[in-house]
């Protein structure tokens, strides 16, 4: 048995020298026939897709990175990391200090976890005249306060999936498992992307590193793994298998608040292993040295739900060729002491525990209110996350406890939509645009729901923005979606930076609400009590935005479907003998309640209004409607071919850079031969 003697700088990262301590460090073996064995890998990522789908497998997420930075808080061949503002100043390449005064103890609900006592608290180490500051572990938990919302942590750490697409990525899987040494439940993430190498892996567990440089990426702050796990549990355990031209890497990494907390620790430290697969022998290699190697392992077997490094590699079986995998564990617990992620109410959901939301409407559509996307959304992981994006491609899939997520695009939910052009100004200069598609709901009247669905760069931020207070119903049932991507989210992805743009886009949603209900609630069976305001396509520059006139039935990028741009007439209605006329400004509508056969052939319930003044001609009315389905059509066909060329392209550059990578392979191989050809020939 090989027993690995450490020296006091073998465990000490940036603490002075006169803070040491006697530190005990328990010793281990490589489990045999482990390192330097054959790797087995399954490279049919469509298996374990399928395998996935029918036995429920959990799985996990990977976090790309960003920005690779000379200033990284562990240098290159460090094996546990040391999450600090600074270079060391010290060798960090082994175990970091234990504080030898008594555990802190850890509670279990997350909102009162923060209560942190190392017993000497942050330091300024002072080495050479240079001052470097320590990240107290207390951080983690500080950080990942900013999201206030389980289900929007766990959105953060899809993000990173999606962002995957590019490279290659066909899935992400979310599912439960247990861990094995209680037998509680974990969340796992698991995505076949491209994976993290071990520069990678150390980035991903640092402060604010980024390596997404495309612009539409929807990670940019290098701060989302660590505050989206640090949110769901007090520990994450991440693996991930990446392959670059011939070089295929293995990497753990283990961010553990408990670890921090009952060992004392006064700084972050992050246990990593990292294995290389030998081309030449087809065996796994330790890398950094077996020393390093050892003294991390030491601390994963310890600490991890994993007690040796068989039951460790044995993770990787299911990755494939490359993809990384996330088990968040030691879960946070509400405030009646359940574990906060509900699994067992919904065997193919993931639920937020007692967090159902009730309403308040009339018994007899209380069921329709409670059961609509826009309430279930808060507590159902499957609702929120089929809305979560605005577009997804069809080749790739979210799986949800062995079940593909359904994508729903809400746009198509509304009735008597309309389209509107809004582009905001700052000091004289267009900042960008947005066409807004908005319309009531198809429940409406009778739900009473309202608000705007913001999305930035496809993925959502603000489900349901109630911009507007309603009295007097006024507003009730108007929904909106758009792609906001000239303001900012915020860091946790669940609201704007309060930036003048998006006060100025607030402003104008409240406004489009109010004009919209004018003209169209007596669609819903409202009587209109005042004269109509100018139509909301009328050419003005409300709050320095310029708002352009929408032609009839004009599609929006936030409408997915044909069904939203054809022609739900949204300014065109019957009069009494049934030929279509255009309201006037100014015109008071008489309600009458007739049957009409609106989109699909579906006949609906539905108040329509006869005006009185100027009226368009029916027949350039219609033309004109055909037109614009026509139109559409033809928009949706060059945007799915599109999305189609650009995988195709993806998939292709792909497939050169493997066949470059064997073509490699092969001439090396080629070379040796004739090495030892001559050789033996003399």
């Amino acid at each position: 048995m090989a027993v690995c003697r450490m020296t006091l700088t073998d465990i000490v990262d940036l603490s002075s020298d006169d803070e040491l301590g006697d530190v005990d460090v328990k010793p281990v073996k490589l489990e045999p026939g482990l390192v330097g064995r054959k790797l087995q890998q399954n490279e049919n990522n469509k298996a374990l897709l399928v395998k996935h789908q029918k036995s429920k497998t959990p799985c996990a997420i990977r976090e790309s990175e960003e920005n690779r930075s000379s200033n990284a808080l562990s240098t290159g061949h460090s094996n546990s990391s040391i999450l600090d503002q600074g270079q060391s100043p010290v060798d960090d390449t082994g175990l970091s200090y234990t504080s030898p005064l008594s555990p802190a103890p850890l509670c279990r609900q997350f909102w009162k976890a923060g209560n942190y006592n190392d017993g000497i608290g942050s330091k300024v180490t002072i080495q050479n005249g240079k001052n470097y500051l320590h990240v107290h572990p207390m951080f983690l938990h500080s950080n990942a306060t900013s999201h206030k919302w389980a289900f929007g942590a766990i959105a953060e750490l899809l993000d990173n999936a999606v962002d995957e697409i590019q490279n290659g990525a066909t899935f992400v899987i979310v599912d439960k498992t247990s861990n094995p040494r209680d037998g509680s439940p974990a969340l796992l993430i698991q995505d076949n992307g491209s994976g993290m190498d071990p520069e990678a892996m150390r980035r991903c567990m640092s402060f604010g590193f980024s390596d997404k440089k495309s612009k539409s990426a929807i990670g940019q702050y290098g701060n989302g793994f660590k505050t989206s796990t640090m949110r769901l549990g007090a520990d994450v355990i991440v693996f991930s298998r990446h392959q670059d031209k011939r070089v295929l890497t293995q990497s753990i990494g283990l961010l553990s608040y408990t670890f921090l907390a009952r060992t004392g620790h006064d700084r972050i430290v992050v246990p990593m292993v990292d294995y290389e697969f030998n081309t030449s022998t087809e065996t796994l290699e330790i890398m950094h040295g077996t020393e390093h190697f050892m003294s991390n392992l030491s601390m994963l077997l310890q600490w991890s739900p994993y007690s040796t490094e068989a039951d460790l590699l044995k993770q990787f079986n299911d990755i494939g060729a490359h993809g990384t995998k996330v088990i968040i564990y030691n879960l946070w617990f509400n405030d009646d002491g359940n574990v906060e992620l509900d699994f067992d109410t919904d065997p193919e959901d993931i639920r937020i525990s007692g967090d159902t939301k009730k309403v308040n409407a009339s018994s007899k559509w209380k069921t329709v209110n409670e059961e609509h996307i826009a309430n279930r959304f808060h507590y159902s992981l499957r609702v929120y996350l089929s809305i979560l994006y605005l577009r997804i491609p069809e080749t790739f899939q979210i799986v949800l406890r062995g079940r593909v997520v359904e994508h729903h695009n809400i746009a198509n939910d509304l009735k008597f939509p309309e389209f509107i052009l809004y582009k905001p100004q700052t000091g004289g200069s267009v900042e960008g645009q947005v066409i807004t598609t908005i319309g009531f709901l198809k429940e409406a009247p009778h739900v009473s729901f309202h608000g705007f669905n913001v999305y930035h760069k496809n993925r959502l931020i603000l489900p349901f923005w109630q911009v507007v207070s309603y009295l007097d119903s006024r507003g009730r049932g108007v929904v909106g979606v758009l792609e906001a991507n000239f303001v900012e989210p915020s860091h946790n992805k669940q609201d704007f930076e309060k930036t003048s743009l998006f006060q100025k886009l607030e402003a104008r949603l409240k406004e489009m609400t109010w004009e919209y209900w004018d003209y169209h609630c007596g669609l819903i069976g409202y009587q209109v009590k005042k004269k109509l305001i100018p139509q909301v396509s009328s050419n003005r520059t409300p709050h320095s935005g310029v708002q352009q006139p929408v032609t009839l039935g004009q599609s929006s990028p936030a409408v997915g479907s044909k069904k939203a741009a054809l022609g739900r007439f949204e300014q065109l209605i019957p009069d009494s003998q049934g030929r279509m006329k255009r309201k006037e400004n100014g015109d008071i509508p008489l309600v009458k309640n007739v049957k009409a056969k609106l989109i699909d052939g579906k006949s609906q319930n539905v108040q329509l209004v006869n005006p009185t003044g100027s009226q368009l001609k029916d027949e350039e009315a219609v033309n004109l409607m055909q037109e614009n389905k026509k139109l559409r059509a033809k928009c949706l066909e060059y945007e799915k071919r599109g999305e189609e060329l650009n995988l195709k392209v993806t998939r292709l550059r792909s497939e050169i850079k493997e066949l470059n990578d064997e073509y490699s392979r092969m001439m090396s191989e080629l070379e040796s031969l004739e090495t030892v050809k001559e050789e033996s020939g003399v």
